[in-house]
């Protein structure tokens, strides 16, 4: 992560704040990735669900099983919001992901 001090301490603190069980090698994933330069515009918080909501989808799905039998972004992300939703809980996530989110 190449974010200077301040916002690499942001992202931290809105990490914790929204996944406080989160397990550590996921967690140093995550913030990562919410410190990529794409994200440098971003508000730390919304960064860091972003990530999160990506992680989990690629890393903790059949995201990619799905993808592979050839359904197309919209639908596998559709079938995989319940398995996203059980890794957040799990991880005592202070947000889920609704169906009527943009990025679901």
């Amino acid at each position: 992560m190449s974010a200077p001090t301040g916002r690499r301490r942001a992202l931290a603190k809105a990490l914790t704040v929204l996944l406080p069980m989160g397990p550590y090698a996921d967690m140093e994933r995550i913030r990562a990735d919410a410190g990529a330069v794409h994200m440098k515009t971003l508000p730390p918080s919304v960064a860091v669900w972003l990530a999160a909501v990506a992680h989990v989808r690629h890393a903790h799905t059949d995201y990619e099983k799905l993808l592979a039998e050839g359904y197309d972004r919209e639908s596998a992300r559709f079938f995989v919001i319940d398995q996203i939703n059980a890794v957040l809980t799990r991880w005592r996530a202070t947000r889920l992901l609704d169906a009527n989110d943009e990025l679901a």
